[in-house]
């Protein structure tokens, strides 16, 4: 599930954590990088779950309305179906799923208060009032679910809910929509341990993230004297902390990992710096990886395998 972009993203960010806090050494990051990584799972289990227990108060919604002495048209055709479905209920009865989610840190609250406004706000939109409206199969299950999960990832209290719980949903929110939306289109599923799928993959999280993070910590020296040569009139102690980090991530991505092209370390490094660091970072970044990259190059330092990683 996790993208080599988002494992960049965690590498950084405990990189930060490491230059703000004298005390926090390579084990600790270790420990607190396979920690982000269960997050992002976790996030994905929470996505699910939260979209269940709004789906689930369509049936309370069902009993009130058949409960009123005076029923509106709209109540005497008010079915549940949001929650009554093959679609729901595939996961509510998948056994190894509903324990996993017993784990998470959002079953551990209550939200509900959460959950009953957003089934209110939800229930009043065109989308959902047609669905209700007329004879649906599980195509269309599929669709208002799909829907559900579109207005949750707008909703400010469904954003909220996971910022308080993941510190993480922000940078991993592309990655676990997609999951989500994956599952949702696979089901009903027979195979009850199908979403242990998307746990992110080692090859990502270990073999490129983990290591990664290992060899710029522990190559902190050896990268700075590849970079500082190449900063002209820079001071390397005056640059911003996250552009020194993503430098030192980029010169060890070039040498360090053979399989990835320099073209892609170049435009992801960019890219890191436009979002996270100064205005002017991207320009920066993008001159001295280039220069780099020539001095390594020049150098023959730089090995990549297979066509067209050079």
């Amino acid at each position: 599930m996790l993208s080599r972009r988002s494992v960049r993203i965690k590498a950084m960010q405990l990189l930060f954590s490491v230059n703000r806090d004298e005390q926090l050494g390579l084990e600790e990051a270790k420990k607190r990088y396979w920690n982000l990584v269960d997050d992002t799972f976790a996030l994905y289990l929470s996505n699910l779950y939260v979209l269940i227990e709004i789906a689930k108060l369509s049936s309370g919604d069902l009993a009130k309305r058949k409960a009123k002495r005076l029923p509106t048209e709209q109540d005497k055709i008010f079915r549940d179906k949001l929650y009554n479905n093959n679609l729901i209920k595939n996961l509510e009865g998948n056994k190894v799923l509903q324990k996993k989610m017993a784990a998470i840190p959002i079953t551990k609250s209550d939200l509900q208060g959460y959950y009953e406004k957003i089934y209110q706000e939800f229930s009043k939109t065109e989308g959902y009032i047609d669905y209700l409206s007329k004879d649906t199969d599980q195509s269309n299950d599929l669709e208002i679910l799909l829907d559900l999960y579109r207005f949750c990832r707008k909703n400010e209290l469904f954003n909220d809910l996971m910022e308080d719980l993941y510190g993480t949903w922000q940078d991993d929110k592309s990655v676990v929509v997609g999951a989500v939306k994956k599952t949702f289109k696979s089901l009903p599923e027979t195979n009850d341990d199908f979403f242990l799928r998307f746990y992110p993959s080692d090859e990502t999280v270990n073999e490129f993230g983990f290591q990664l993070l290992v060899k710029t910590m522990t190559g902190d020296e050896t990268l700075l004297g590849y970079i500082e040569p190449t900063l002209k009139n820079w001071d390397s102690e005056r640059l911003a902390i996250i552009d020194m980090i993503l430098l030192k991530m980029a010169t060890c991505e070039l040498i360090g990992f053979p399989s990835i092209p320099t073209k892609v370390t170049i435009n992801e490094y960019v890219d890191l710096a436009k979002n996270y660091s100064t205005a002017k970072s991207k320009e920066f970044i993008n001159g001295v990886i280039d220069r780099i990259m020539k001095d390594f190059t020049d150098n023959g330092l730089i090995k990549k395998e297979g066509r067209g990683l050079g």
